[in-house]
Parts: structure tokens; sequence; C-alpha cells
């Protein structure tokens, strides 16, 4: 897995660059391909705000054809690391799930149309 981590308007320092590897890599239970690739992106966002800063952190996630993106602003660095490295494994989680969810309507409607339950037989009806 190739971690990308990127500063935008703050200095990127050790501490913060193996907070954001340690997090990114509690991810690899979902990643089964070595060639994913994961883009971080953390800084300041204090333009738009009165007083006090902001933080963002940006995680943008590509394996095998798949993407998945999370973004989270906070005013701690920290928090917004992790709330958007919840947020993307509640993605991922959510697709493996609907796959295998799928799968398994799938193979029950074969095993239901080899046991002659099914009303509808889609080898043997007319349309």
């Amino acid at each position: 897995m190739n971690i990308n981590i990127k500063g935008t308007q703050m200095e990127l320092t050790d501490a913060i660059r193996d907070y954001v590897t340690k997090r990114v890599e509690s991810l690899e239970k979902f990643i089964k391909d070595d060639s994913a690739t994961v883009y971080v992106e953390v800084g300041k966002t204090t333009h738009h705000h009165k007083n006090g800063d902001f933080f963002r952190a940006e995680f943008d996630l590509r394996m095998s054809g798949q993407k998945f993106f999370a973004s989270s602003e906070k005013e701690d660095l920290y928090s917004a690391i992790d709330d958007a490295k919840e947020e993307i494994s509640r993605a991922m989680t959510y697709q493996k799930d609907k796959k295998e969810n799928l799968y398994r309507r799938g193979a029950r409607s074969v095993k239901k149309m080899i046991k002659g339950l099914s009303k509808r037989n889609p080898f043997t009806s007319k349309y």
C-alpha cells in the first residue's frame, strides 16, 4: 500500500506523519490489494474563520477500481484525522457488506431454482 501525505498551510512534522501513517495502516484489514494508494491531505483552514484554527483532514483511497473519499474538519488536527479515518472505514465496510449480501442473495435464488421452489424459473419459462 502506498501512502502519500501532504500538508497544506502548515508544516508537516514527523509526529503528524507518524500519526497519519498509523491510522492509515489500521485500514489494511479492508484492503486486499497491495497496489492500493492512499492520498492524505492535512492542513489549516483559517481563512474563512474569524478566530481560532480549524484543521482539515482528507483521505482518498483508490484500490482495484474502487475509490473511497472521506473528509473532516475539526478544531483539533488529530481528531480531524481520526474522524476522517472512521468515515472511510465505515464506507469500506458498507461496500464489503453490500457485496457479500448481493452474493448471498444470488446464491439463495439459485438454490431455490435447483430445488424447484421458485415460482419462475428463467431457464424454462417463456417471456
